[in-house]
């Protein structure tokens, strides 16, 4: 039960350091397209080149973009 714990915990930093990197060095409108295509690219997880685990990086790397883009929506009258 601890270790998959523990493997569930280094999961959650290798992708929290990725995210970190990703809001540093691509720019915001690269950012949600990345994230589209990521999330494109995840539906076709059965092929044997993508994988499922593309759907939820895409979901977490366009997050980082559609999070402001609503706060900035909300605040104009």
């Amino acid at each position: 039960m601890t270790s998959d714990r523990s493997k569930w915990a280094a999961f959650r930093m290798k992708l929290k350091r990725l995210l970190v990197w990703v809001r540093a060095n691509v720019p915001p409108g690269l950012r949600l397209l990345v994230g589209l295509v990521l999330i494109g690219f995840g539906l076709l997880g059965f092929l044997p080149v993508f994988g499922f685990w593309m759907l939820p990086l895409g979901i977490a790397v366009a997050a980082l973009d559609v999070k402001p883009l609503l706060a900035r929506l909300r605040r104009r009258p």
